[in-house]
């Protein structure tokens, strides 16, 4: 089981690297942010671009994996973000991971832009397409129902080869037939609105069984592909105690996740915590999970 933790990009620049920088210290093997135009009961607060964010992060770490959890279709091209991502791929030497979602529809982000597209999954099906089309080519061109590349150049390419990884964001049968295709790995965030924490991983359980199907349907070996639970939609707080965070880690290794991520504790509202338990849980369950690798 790989630790990861989830760092909002609300926070000016001596904070930015402060929390970034402390990430990889700590010991953690990814840090990831939020990739949103505004999110939810923050929409109204501090609120800086993803892409600038990870690329300071990428200048003040030198080892620790990072990337987005997730990017959606909500407000980007395929054409221009896949410059933003050779650009993370190369600042970060290869330490770069897409994560990639639908989003939701109806939130902040479709909202401020007029987003109404027919289908929202069939959107995020040819946004992956694209994607991966664009990232693994010198020159590509797409006509679709959703996006349009003429000769687009992707030069000087990743330096991870043939693309940086995906982590498809999956939970209904379509989305997860797409990470098991596109995907060197799957994120989920559990079902929403449980209220119950046997209600969430029953829900976790049943999407984790699910996506080994749909790779089994494409005759892909599940062996050597990754599954990432961010426990951001749980109705407890995963770091709201280190013996919380023990048995949040301990679960999705028994249900056969390779990696958790984790919110960074928040002084108020959303994710409010104590970083004390994260200096503990640095402390004591990090050098644990290291050594069981």
């Amino acid at each position: 089981m790989r630790a990861g933790i989830t760092i909002l990009p609300e926070h000016r620049r001596p904070e930015l690297e402060r929390r970034w920088r402390a990430a990889e210290t700590y010991g953690f093997h990814s840090a990831w942010t939020f990739d949103h135009l505004g999110w939810r009961s923050l929409v109204d607060g501090p609120w800086f671009g993803s892409v600038p964010t990870l690329a300071a992060a990428a200048m003040v770490t030198s080892h620790i994996e990072i990337g987005l959890l997730v990017a959606s279709p909500n407000f980007r091209h395929p054409v221009p973000f896949a410059r933003d991502l050779t650009t993370l791929d190369d600042l970060s030497e290869g330490r770069f991971t897409l994560g990639v979602g639908a989003g939701s529809r109806g939130d902040y982000d479709s909202r401020v832009l007029g987003w109404k597209p027919a289908s929202q999954h069939a959107r995020y099906a040819e946004f992956v397409e694209v994607l991966d089309l664009l990232l693994r080519n010198e020159r590509a061109s797409w006509s679709g129902d959703y996006y349009t590349a003429v000769e687009a150049r992707n030069t000087p390419g990743c330096v991870q080869r043939p693309r940086v990884p995906f982590l498809v964001a999956a939970n209904g049968p379509k989305a997860m037939a797409l990470a098991a295709r596109f995907g060197e790995g799957w994120v989920t965030t559990g079902a929403p609105g449980m209220e119950t924490m046997g209600a969430w991983w029953d829900a976790v359980a049943e999407a984790h069984r699910r996506f080994d199907d749909a790779l089994d349907d494409l005759g892909r070996s599940r062996e050597h592909v990754r599954r990432l639970l961010q426990t951001d939609s749980a109705p407890v707080y995963s770091l709201s105690s280190v013996e919380c965070y023990r048995d949040f880690v301990g679960r999705s290794a028994e249900l056969g996740f390779t990696d958790m991520a984790a919110p960074w504790p928040r002084e108020t509202g959303i994710y409010a915590g104590d970083e004390s338990v994260l200096d503990a849980v640095a402390a004591d369950v990090l050098p644990e999970l290291r050594g069981a690798q």
